[in-house]
């Protein structure tokens, strides 16, 4: 049996960081995916997608041309050129040699395989076991959750994968599923000139947002054409000739050329092994404390923790993880402060709690709200103006605990009101600080004078 001082199970942006890291300090690291070296992220993810995003907004700021400085005349979009960008630029057409260089390169051995714990030191991959010194790192992510809808199973569907893959449009799509995925690409799509519709079971689109946000993108994706389903699911899906037709509630069929699932994700503890170490086999994650530790010699990080489906959850628990194999102090995981961006047009960035959450959990909480377009830089900004602030503070302690900052780079905007809920500033400096004019993060002075 090969031996290892550490094994990384899953290569996505953590294990990849963990692996990386770990074989560049001197020890033996075996590195182990079943599909890219990289994970989602590059491949799937946050890289492919927002060239296709960047790409939807140009088209759309061409069109506000008219009400802002002139005419533009023969807008055509051209889905092919997204598509070779994507291929050539950030997937190497989902090729990952590099990346198994790049990581070999650094001292680490890569074994293409399913891997998972086979019990306390030791891993298996494709039924060939390996003995682990030191420890185990578990990063393998999560995959599309498909809902079982009456039906589904019988038809071809997308998820992410196909979507972003796709060389060719569809003239139609139905999106089942209104969350950050859903939403982005029913955008990109519909930006493209595909006839979309969304179908999201809770009462808004972004259900782990705000309210407010889901409603408002509501209205941004409706006056772009997209047809909006909330608080209805899909009951049934059929083949209807070369298309798909989608039963809703009680309501309508819809009817297009192709359907997205995108309802969400999950993970699968006992397939990675870690019921061999003790985690319930009935687990959705992996419990893990503050140093990312599962057992004794067996650490987590990434989708799998369920701290987050986001890469920089998985790049913050891998330096936490790197730091407690090699025995060196540092912070322990933190979780008060976590940044999420959905990259729709206009951006909304949130951080900590919701206000219903922060109700839950204090006895007394204050909330103030901005729109955007009632700040200088959204009145001058015109069309596109979109969003809004929205503060939730502990009115206890005076410092806030939750945000949410919505429109034109409301993702940038975040940073500040991320940095307020980690350092815990006191709302006193936060109002005597000075925001700069016009800019559209003064709509953090306006909600902080609606704070109340």
């Amino acid at each position: 049996m090969e031996s290892y001082d550490v094994a990384v199970i899953g290569m996505g942006p953590g294990g990849e960081q963990v692996a990386g890291t770990l074989a560049e300090r001197g020890l033996r690291v075996l590195g182990i995916e079943s599909n890219l070296l990289g994970g989602e992220c590059p491949y799937w993810g946050c890289i492919p997608s927002k060239m296709m995003i960047r790409a939807a907004d140009a088209l759309a700021e061409a069109r506000r041309v008219p009400q802002l400085a002139g005419s533009v005349e023969g807008i055509r979009p051209d889905w092919d050129l997204v598509a070779r960008r994507i291929r050539d630029e950030a997937t190497d057409n989902w090729d990952d040699r590099a990346a198994v260089e790049r990581f070999t390169g650094k001292g680490g051995t890569f074994v293409r395989g399913k891997g998972k714990v086979a019990g306390t030191g030791r891993v298996e991959v494709d039924g060939v076991s390996y003995a682990i010194a030191k420890g185990i790192v578990v990063a393998t992510g999560t995959r599309p959750s498909i809902p079982p809808i009456d039906g589904l199973a019988q038809v071809p569907f997308w998820t992410n994968h196909e979507a972003i893959e796709a060389r060719k449009l569809p003239a139609s799509l139905i999106v089942l599923g209104g969350g950050a995925i859903g939403c982005e690409l029913a955008q990109v799509f519909a930006r493209f000139g595909v006839r979309v519709s969304v179908v999201e079971s809770a009462d808004h689109l972004l259900p782990p947002e705000e309210p407010e946000a889901g409603q408002l993108l509501r209205s941004v994706l409706e006056a772009e054409g997209v047809q909006v389903h909330v608080g209805v699911s899909a009951r049934r899906v059929d083949r209807d000739g070369g298309g798909i037709a989608v039963t809703v509630g009680t309501g309508p069929v819809l009817r297009a050329e192709r359907l997205l699932v995108a309802t969400g994700r999950q993970a699968d503890p006992v397939a990675a092994g870690l019921d061999t170490v003790g985690v319930d086999p009935s687990a959705r994650t992996a419990p893990v404390d503050e140093r990312c530790r599962v057992a004794d010699g067996v650490w987590a990080v990434g989708d799998l923790t369920g701290q987050g489906a986001f890469t920089h959850v998985a790049m913050y628990q891998a330096d936490i993880v790197i730091r407690d194999i090699l025995g060196e102090d540092g912070p322990a995981a933190d979780y008060r402060a976590l940044p999420r961006v959905t990259f729709t047009d206009p951006e909304v960035g949130s951080v900590g709690l919701s206000e219903q959450r922060a109700r839950e959990r204090f006895a007394s909480v204050a909330v103030g709200s901005a729109t955007v377009p009632s700040t200088a830089r959204g009145w001058i900004h015109k069309v596109g103006n979109e969003g809004l602030v929205k503060l939730v503070a502990d009115a206890d302690r005076g410092v806030l605990v939750g945000a949410t900052s919505m429109g034109p780079a409301g993702g940038e905007v975040l940073g500040a009101l991320t940095l307020a809920v980690h350092a815990q500033v006191p709302l006193d400096t936060l109002r005597s600080m000075i925001y700069a004019y016009p800019t559209f993060h003064r709509g953090i002075e306006d909600a902080l004078r609606d704070l109340s």
